[in-house]
């Protein structure tokens, strides 16, 4: 049997890996001419660590980890600590099973791990484009590639190539949440390096927040959040940089300095969920954020893109014919929707506190946040930053 897997992020190598231990030739088609150097820090926990954990992967995790003792707010005009999130709390309200990872090394993990399959049984092309995309290159070679698979999965992402060719535009199943988000990485800033090794510092304000941390290679990394309306009407051709200087600039001096270095295409998009009444077609089903996209906000994207990937080529793998594998789909989406719809509900409500409209929910915020010292208090609100760890049974495996 041979698939085709259209991506490599997280959900495209998860894939592609386990149906090649399965005992599948698996080709992956991926966009860009590499693996994604920039990407932001992530919390990795709940379904997608229990399903690191069954396939064999946490030890390449945790030495791919970061050690976080707190994520420190600030006042962005004097510098002072406001509040903080204790990690060694939220670790032990999650029993110790949260891993701290940069999105790229979480890729490069996944990558790596393809090669515990069987040599040979997992090809990965990169700068191949969907052949439904405009500009794809080589079409003549991904179209025989799609054409000889039993199993195409799409897992392109949030804004997928795949889902518009089976469903249409993304417009009718993006629902945006009413935020952007940034994130970049720059070398050769020593003097940042030193002041935030081993801290996470965000500022602790109204309409957009802005997030500084040191990694170990010795790069600074950057994390920038901010209401769409906060900003405004853009300029006809405004670029990212240029938009991200105009509303972060004079917010807090560190952040200046990062702007300053901001790369020509930092990573720069709206954050939004993916609502879909059905999640394949034929041979071609969806995954990761092409179809249950979460939202950053809900913290558990990646965690859900491994878990989902386990689940879905847990039931393909086995499949040695069409009927089998259009059983398995529809077992895939009973199974997995309503673990994406409850996520999906907690992103919303992170929406709307995430970043505080007013100085009212700031304060509110706040004072939350240094509640959370209190063993009740702490209990819910680390709970709650969580999200809960979905429904029992759902994997199968």
């Amino acid at each position: 049997m041979r698939a085709a897997v259209i991506g490599a992020g997280m959900a495209g190598l998860a894939s592609a890996r386990q149906l090649a231990l399965a005992g599948w030739e698996v080709d992956v088609l991926e966009r860009a001419d590499g693996p994604r150097a920039d990407g932001y820090m992530m919390d990795f926990f709940g379904l997608g660590f229990d399903a690191a954990e069954r396939m064999g992967l946490l030890p390449r995790l945790r030495d791919a980890a970061y050690r976080i003792g707190a994520v420190e707010y600030v006042d962005a005009k004097r510098g002072k600590r406001t509040a903080s999130i204790d990690y060694d709390q939220f670790a032990s309200a999650l029993d110790g099973r949260l891993l701290s990872l940069m999105r790229p090394d979480l890729e490069l993990v996944l990558l790596d791990a393809l090669g515990d399959a069987p040599e040979g049984s997992v090809r990965v092309h990169y700068g191949a484009r969907f052949a439904e995309e405009d500009g794809a290159e080589h079409p003549e070679e991904v179209a025989r590639l799609l054409e000889g698979a039993d199993v195409v999965i799409g897992a392109d992402g949030i804004h997928s190539s795949v889902r518009a060719s089976l469903f249409g535009d993304e417009s009718q199943y993006l629902r945006p949440l009413g935020l952007r988000a940034a994130a970049y990485v720059i070398d050769g800033a020593p003097e940042l390096h030193a002041e935030y090794d081993g801290r996470f510092v965000l500022t602790d304000t109204i309409d957009r927040q802005a997030g500084i941390y040191s990694l170990r290679d010795g790069r600074v990394a950057a994390f920038l959040a901010y209401r769409e309306d906060a900003a405004g009407q853009p300029p006809a051709g405004e670029d990212a940089p240029t938009r991200l200087r105009r509303v972060f600039g004079g917010l807090w001096e560190p952040i200046d300095r990062l702007l300053d270095r901001c790369p020509p295409h930092p990573y720069d998009d709206v954050v939004a969920q993916v609502v879909l009444p059905r999640w394949h077609r034929g041979s071609t089903v969806l995954a990761g954020d092409a179809c249950q996209a979460v939202s950053l906000l809900a913290g558990q994207g990646a965690s859900l893109a491994i878990a989902g990937a386990e689940l879905l080529t847990s039931l393909i793998g086995p499949c040695t014919d069409a009927a089998a594998i259009e059983s398995a789909m529809v077992e895939y989406e009973r199974r997995w929707r309503p673990v994406v719809e409850e996520k999906q509900a907690a992103g919303r409500r992170a929406a709307g506190t995430f970043l505080p409209p007013d100085r009212w929910h700031l304060l509110m915020r706040r004072w939350a946040l240094r509640g959370s010292s209190l063993p009740v208090v702490k209990t819910i609100v680390m709970r709650s930053i969580a999200g809960g760890t979905g429904l029992k049974g759902t994997t199968g495996v």
